[in-house]
């Protein structure tokens, strides 16, 4: 397990999706995370869920709904499948996680590699197009002396 563990995070990223419960199956077998807590609507679908990883955690939610909240996001399909921000996972088998990504169907954008910082890594995109930095580069450990 990463030591980020020690430091919970207080920045979350917010997801959308249109299969809110495929996604977090997904997210939960290919990354890892674990379902910390997960509601559903009125109508049985989830409206929210969170979901951790080794410290970190995101929310999810629904795209389909109107708010004015979810008027201010676009899903990546509706922009050319391009994202303006993503979130980077610390792992701590990168080569595990890429072989759970590639038999789950993830696009690959770029492939398993040693990067010139440390670490190992890679980027793909969810069932949805969502992209991920995925690595074991844990920015966590590293001295933060100049």
């Amino acid at each position: 397990m990463s030591t980020s563990a020690n430091f919970p995070s207080t920045v979350i990223p917010v997801l959308r999706y249109r299969n809110v419960a495929a996604a977090v199956d997904w997210l939960c077998l290919v990354f890892g995370f674990e379902k910390r807590q997960v509601f559903a609507d009125a109508d049985g679908a989830i409206g929210h869920a969170e979901l951790t990883l080794n410290g970190g955690m995101v929310m999810l939610g629904p795209a389909g709904k109107t708010t004015e909240f979810s008027k201010l996001m676009k899903q990546p399909d509706e922009i050319g499948g391009f994202e303006t921000q993503c979130s980077y996972l610390v792992v701590t088998d990168a080569d595990a996680t890429y072989a759970r990504a590639v038999a789950a169907h993830a696009k690959i954008e770029i492939a398993l590699m040693d990067e010139d910082y440390g670490g190992r890594g890679f980027v793909c995109r969810d069932l949805e197009g969502r992209v991920w930095s995925i690595g074991t580069y844990d920015p966590w450990k590293q001295s933060t002396a100049g």
